[in-house]
């Protein structure tokens, strides 16, 4: 049993309130994942051709300015680093890749979580409520974000295997439900050369769905391709730099309701959740139907 919320904000002038309007949405879903939780926040672009990595070095102390000399010896480029608790966003013109690389052979105590010029990744382990505190999530800015309580129930209590989960560039997915087959998923896709870093199933979802957009698919079209492909039970709540996306498996026993106004399209996996947003007495609620694909852009 987990939680999934989602925010996607209708109306620009809205965008500062992002952080405060979702605070209360992670920790309404505490009791349905009290083991870990993380979101991911989509902000205003960085121009071509910036990236943003979202980096994370668990319990050790790092000397981010010293790494910030230090890779920029190695890959020249101009840097911008911005410091939240263990985590922190690395903005430059380099090559992503040539950048997790690096890292991984020079600093292998740091997690790269996210790539994209829009996504911005924050997880780790402990109660929801205590997150939200230790990165300041109330504070945030965006247009959308996709979050996630969890309660493990198939592999370790770790940030790894925190969610969201994301794979290429702007994407993540979280997920609550189980998969009977993520090992049949893993053996398609690693002879493609696509690598894990978890025994997650949700992590086999999501890497499933990023390779279909990298073949052509959009992510409507991804999805649906994934009702064949990936076995079990689901609610998968996406987000790209424009998109926020909500779909059930076809026995939708797992629980999602979705609020929308004019302002905001809002979903939690209980109205409770959901229920200081403004104007939600008015709000137009659902329950997303079976296999039924729902998204929203910006």
């Amino acid at each position: 049993m987990c939680g999934i919320v989602g925010l996607l904000l209708k109306k620009p002038n809205l965008r500062d309130q992002l952080g405060a309007f979702m605070v209360p949405m992670l920790v309404g879903m505490t009791e349905r994942g009290p083991d870990s939780a993380g979101l991911a926040v989509y902000t205003e672009p960085v121009r071509e051709p910036l990236h943003k990595l979202s980096l994370y070095c668990g319990t050790q102390v790092v000397d981010w300015s010293s790494l910030v000399t230090d890779v920029t010896q190695a890959i020249p480029s101009a840097y911008q680093i911005e410091v939240n608790g263990n985590h922190a966003i690395l903005t430059c013109a380099a090559d992503p890749d040539a950048i997790v690389g690096w890292l991984a052979t020079h600093r292998p105590g740091i997690a790269v979580l996210s790539i994209g010029q829009s996504i911005d990744l924050y997880k780790d382990v402990g109660a929801p409520a205590l997150i939200a505190e230790r990165y300041h999530f109330k504070t945030l800015r965006g247009s959308h974000l996709v979050g996630h309580t969890r309660m493990a129930t198939e592999s370790a209590v770790t940030p790894a295997h925190a969610h969201p989960f994301t794979a290429g560039r702007d994407f993540c997915l979280v997920h609550n439900g189980s998969l009977s087959n993520p090992h049949l998923v893993r053996r398609k896709l690693e002879p493609l050369g696509i690598r894990f870093e978890t025994d997650n199933d949700t992590e086999a979802a999501c890497r499933f769905f990023e390779w279909r957009l990298r073949e052509g698919d959009d992510l409507k079209t991804a999805v649906q391709r994934g009702f064949s492909e990936l076995d079990g039970f689901f609610t998968f709540l996406m987000g790209t730099d424009q998109e926020m996306l909500i779909v059930r498996d076809a026995f939708a026993c797992k629980p999602a309701v979705v609020a929308e106004t004019d302002a905001y399209v809002a979903i939690a996996s209980e109205f409770r959740s959901l229920a200081h947003l403004p104007d939600i007495a008015h709000a137009t609620l659902f329950e997303p139907k079976p296999e039924e694909i729902y998204s929203w852009r910006i």
